[in-house]
């Protein structure tokens, strides 16, 4: 019997080989609803991926949904630029109302494009305008997206050498317990400020994420936070935090900062702002640093109007009172005792867990072990992703929206996964 190869598929034969999670989850997939995926034979996976955090509150969440529907069957403005539009309104007014005012943050509001790498290249610009400074610090296995900008102050080797050209403006300096805790905090960095032989500029902005997903689910502590809120305000640079998968209720308040009490004066924010997974991104600034000319940043996709639709029925369902965060709040808890338990019972693989909210991961000694878990979930029917520089952990993201049923069946595929991976 003659054994003949599969025919290629038209997406190996036509997309380019710059495709990455199709790879590790190599079905079709048809359609999706809550905190499920269907391929196109009809097998359900549950998402613990959940679009790389756009997708908060669900696949096609019903409430959004219909506002969508209903926003397109009226022949609602689709696309606009930065034109008003009665969409565009309607989400400012309810963004003020909902996050803005309820923790008296004065922010204004930026569209800069429609994704997470705009809003970081946006408040980039906007600090070096502010403050007249090119250098910007950022920390180790920071992400801040693929655009050269956001690139400068990405940690990951890998994804820096793709620039093809020197990186430059940005400076990094160790996260939270990068060093194991032998070292006082930012001790490093206020000698460098201090020691005019160091090489250092002066930098007009520190970026940090509160919780770096990409770079391996590491968690900065509150008391680190707001220590480098107040070496911002001691050596006049300008605090900027991105919040673009760990915003819009991740870790259980709207903005992940929230916990450690501190107002950054430039916040971006992309991912599940939308709340249905349609592209859009903010950046939010401190009202002494809108500084911009008319048109000085700008694009063509900096209004995506059924995006603004989406979001306003997401801040309205879910920001209307206290429910979600502490629905988030429990359901982290649930999570952490769970691989508490599995970390204990796997202590020989140096498996060990960290995370917030609904935001975890597991680390593995055995790097290549992060994948196989990931495989084998795969298999069982669940879609976790790996993090960190080596993709040592595996990533955990469900969606917000998560049932209690749901969550304890993902976390039985994923204990499954990590003994079968043993």
């Amino acid at each position: 019997m003659t054994m003949t190869e599969p025919v290629p598929s038209v997406f190996e034969t036509v997309e380019s080989e710059v495709r990455s999670y199709c790879r590790a989850w190599p079905v079709v997939f048809e359609r999706a609803t809550g905190s499920r995926l269907y391929d196109e034979h009809g097998r359900g996976y549950l998402d613990f991926f959940a679009g790389a955090g756009s997708l908060n509150y669900g696949h096609n969440n019903p409430v959004l949904k219909r506002a969508l529907l209903n926003y397109l069957e009226r022949d609602g403005i689709t696309h606009a630029l930065d034109m008003s539009t009665t969409a565009k309104r309607a989400f400012l007014e309810t963004f003020r109302s909902r996050v803005l005012e309820p923790r008296a943050l004065p922010y204004k509001v930026m569209f800069p494009g429609p994704t997470g790498t705009n809003a970081v290249e946006a408040a980039l610009k906007l600090a070096r305008k502010a403050k007249g400074r090119e250098a910007v610090v950022s920390f180790t296995n920071a992400f801040h997206g693929m655009s050269l900008g956001s690139l400068a102050v990405t940690g990951n080797a890998f994804k820096r050498a793709g620039a093809g050209i020197p990186l430059v403006h940005g400076t990094p300096m160790p996260f939270d317990n990068y060093l194991g805790g032998r070292t006082p905090d930012f001790l490093w960095f206020e000698r460098l400020l201090e020691d005019q032989g160091s090489g250092l500029n002066h930098p007009a902005a520190v970026i940090v994420e509160t919780i770096q997903g990409e770079g391996g689910i590491n968690v900065a502590r509150a008391e680190w936070l707001r220590s480098l809120a107040d070496l911002c305000r001691r050596r006049d640079m300008l605090l900027i935090v991105d919040d673009i998968q760990m915003g819009c209720g991740r870790t259980g308040e709207f903005f992940s900062f929230e916990e450690a009490g501190i107002t950054p004066d430039i916040v971006t924010l992309s991912k599940s702002i939308s709340g249905y997974g349609l592209p859009m991104s903010l950046c939010l600034f401190k009202p002494e640093l809108d500084l911009w000319e008319p048109g000085e940043h700008n694009g063509t996709f900096r209004g995506n109007n059924p995006a603004f639709v989406t979001a306003t029925a997401a801040l309205e369902t879910y920001w209307s009172d206290g429910i979600l965060r502490e629905r988030t709040l429990i359901l982290g808890r649930r999570v952490e005792s769970v691989l508490r338990e599995l970390c204990a019972e796997h202590a020989g693989l140096g498996a060990t867990h960290r995370g917030r909210g609904l935001v975890w991961g597991i680390e593995f000694t055995h790097k290549e072990r992060a994948a196989e878990v990931c495989r084998r979930a795969f298999e069982h029917g669940l879609l976790v992703e790996t993090s960190g520089p080596e993709g040592e952990v595996v990533k955990l993201l469900p969606p917000l929206t998560v049932t209690t049923d749901e969550l304890d069946e993902g976390l039985d595929i994923l204990a499954r996964s990590v003994r079968e991976a043993a």
